[in-house]
């Protein structure tokens, strides 16, 4: 799925692939974070399928003109990539975790999955929807601060922006509801978090999916050689798609190295996460040598 465009409605949606012909996500995550403030946030425009749901089309409108949020994505990526030099955090990874999620949400409902909004508040499935992409949105705003204790600095600067945000577009009381909601997901996030609705186990199952490869380039060319770059750099493409009343995340490998990204880091993040028995995760690899010595591998 192109993070600059919107998802197709097909069963098989790559998700996390470059956002940019020619142009790999860390590229543009470097190229951003030499940007100045003004030029950085002149670039960002956040594109989803809204499909029917007006009211989440009205939402990324004012996102798109939101200067700040813009401007703290961008001071959370010169954190991450000029100063940390570890992978992405800029608003690529926003962008891509935010078609994931949004993807994600929607292969679970039409697997009977029902969301909080729907089952705990009688509200809707388009509820749901805003409640994930907010989550999606602001779920690393605290990176702009800084990198220990992110998710409990992404809740006061989330919490600062979403009366604005969502203006006019709720009503007292569902307006405070789903204000709660996207913040459990930012808070949930977090490896050690505990999701209490299936909105916060999808956010925090999409974060760990922009896994493909790009990510990782920052701190493989600086000399940063470990097992998380090795293993992110052998991700080539994840898809996620809807069958037999489960969701299937397929990712595609370029070598073994990949594996621990699967077997570790996402599996972290999906274990708790209230979704694991919806959700199957299958990673396959190329290349012949390799392919005999691993087989599928699920989770």
């Amino acid at each position: 799925m192109s993070a600059e465009q919107e998802a197709p409605e097909p069963e098989d949606v790559p998700a996390g692939a470059e956002p940019e012909a020619g142009k790999p996500i860390s590229v543009r995550a470097e190229r951003g974070a030499r940007m100045t403030p003004a030029e950085a946030v002149r670039d960002m425009r956040i594109t989803l399928p809204a499909r029917g749901n007006r009211t989440l089309r009205d939402l990324i409108e004012r996102v798109n003109r939101d200067t700040e949020m813009k401007a703290l994505w961008h001071a959370a990526n010169v954190n991450a990539v000029t100063r940390l030099q570890i992978n992405d955090h800029s608003w690529v990874h926003i962008q891509i975790v935010t078609n994931i999620g949004l993807k994600l949400l929607r292969e679970l409902r039409r697997a009977g999955v029902e969301p909080g909004m729907v089952a705990d508040y009688g509200m809707t499935k388009e509820d749901a929807e805003v409640v994930v992409v907010l989550g999606c949105l602001t779920h690393c705003l605290g990176m702009a601060i800084h990198r220990t204790g992110h998710e409990d600095m992404s809740l006061f600067l989330a919490a600062d922006r979403l009366p604005r945000l969502l203006e006019g577009l709720y009503e007292q009381p569902e307006l405070t509801i789903v204000q709660a909601e996207v913040l459990q997901t930012i808070i949930s996030h977090r490896s050690d978090g505990v999701p209490l609705s299936v909105e916060a186990g999808v956010v925090r199952v999409a974060d760990a999916l922009d896994m493909a490869k790009g990510r990782s380039r920052i701190p493989f060319e600086s000399g940063r050689v470990s097992i998380h770059s090795l293993s992110a750099a052998a991700i080539e493409e994840v898809r996620i798609k809807g069958t037999d009343g489960r969701v299937l995340i397929e990712i595609e490998m370029n070598n073994s190295a990949g594996l621990y990204q699967v077997d570790n880091l996402l599996r972290s993040k999906l274990r708790g996460s209230g979704l694991e028995d919806r959700i199957e995760v299958e990673a396959t690899i190329g290349g012949e040598s390799e392919k005999r010595l691993l087989p599928p591998f699920r989770l």
